[in-house]
């Protein structure tokens, strides 16, 4: 049994399941905002033939290491993990004022990063922070043994290879919005510094980002692979960024969430890379367990949504049929 299965259904803290009592009600709200399926469950790493259905849990729920420190960051796992890192996990927590980060956590296992043990550790970027070619702003994924982000201060794409410790930089077309002026947003807030959102899928890694010329509506584009990212094809929405709190992909489809209230966000819009459909009644509700999800990434290793909320680290099943 893997051990994402180990916890599968159940939701941790600190490595404590939680009481059933409040699981009963988690899963009780749970069935009562979505639409119960049978899905299918494809092998690992592969895009299921099918769409979207539903997402269920959380299943794990954990502050890890640093309970309430640092607001923003991501986490997740590397969907093209090098050999024997196959069930490693990665963290970035934006250490210096919420806005920037300098190196990325690693973790052996599931396990290791709710009872908050990392192995190997950090891997630095740079030892100051921030400074050139640092991270600014929570939205990162790890592809193939490297973090790509946002670089500091530019409206550049960086990838940080983790075993040589280069850099490497692709700059955005000309009127991208960056440092905080093309943020994801709510009625209530925006979340800064969420101008570029990183995101994985079967196929490799994508950016969402706007521009001027685009009057602020979402673009999506795909890099292609390489030590030097390079922007491959790229495509125009016509959904609103500021009224997007979250984007993911999943099997070359972009989704977007919005803020319900409080206790829960919404899978609202999609965009399908291949048909170029747009539909905006996809409603999909996910049950929150803090106010705010400052990242969201997929996982089609196992087939999971990974959400950073307010410090807290968040897992959810994504299921397709």
């Amino acid at each position: 049994m893997q051990e994402l299965e180990k916890f599968d259904t159940m939701q941790v803290i600190k490595g404590q399941q939680v009481n059933s009592a409040l699981k009963a009600d988690l899963f009780k709200c749970n069935k009562k905002i979505n639409t119960t399926v049978t899905p299918t469950e494809p092998p690992q790493g592969t895009c299921p033939r099918s769409r979207l259905l539903n997402v269920t849990g959380p299943r794990v729920y954990t502050a890890g290491e640093y309970p309430g420190s640092y607001a923003y960051g991501a986490w997740g796992r590397d969907p093209r993990p090098e050999e024997g890192k196959e069930s490693w996990y990665w963290l970035v927590m934006l250490t210096s004022s919420n806005i920037y980060a300098h190196y990325v956590r690693l973790y052996s296992s599931l396990s290791s990063l709710i009872i908050g043990v990392s192995v190997p550790g950090n891997v630095q970027i740079h030892s100051s922070n921030p400074t050139t070619n640092t991270i600014q702003g929570p939205n990162n994924v790890l592809y193939g043994g490297a973090l790509y982000y946002n670089c500091y201060n530019q409206d550049y794409v960086c990838r940080f290879n983790l075993t040589t410790k280069s850099v490497t930089t692709l700059q955005l077309p000309k009127g991208t919005r960056y440092n905080s002026k093309g943020n994801f947003c709510h009625l209530e807030e925006c979340y800064p510094y969420t101008d570029l959102d990183l995101a994985t899928d079967e196929s490799g890694v994508w950016v969402v980002y706007t521009t001027t010329q685009d009057f602020g509506n979402l673009v999506l584009s795909k890099l292609e692979e390489g030590e030097t990212p390079v922007l491959g094809k790229t495509w125009r929405t016509s959904i609103y960024k500021r009224a997007v709190t979250n984007t993911f992909m999943a099997c070359g489809v972009l989704y977007a969430t919005r803020y319900i209230n409080r206790e829960v966000e919404e899978i609202f819009y999609s965009f399908n890379t291949v048909t170029g459909q747009e539909r905006f009644n996809i409603g999909i509700f996910m049950n929150k367990m803090s106010t705010n999800i400052q990242s969201l990434n997929y996982s089609p290793v196992d087939q999971m949504l990974h959400a950073y909320c307010d410090s807290n680290m968040v897992s959810y099943k994504v299921l397709f049929g």
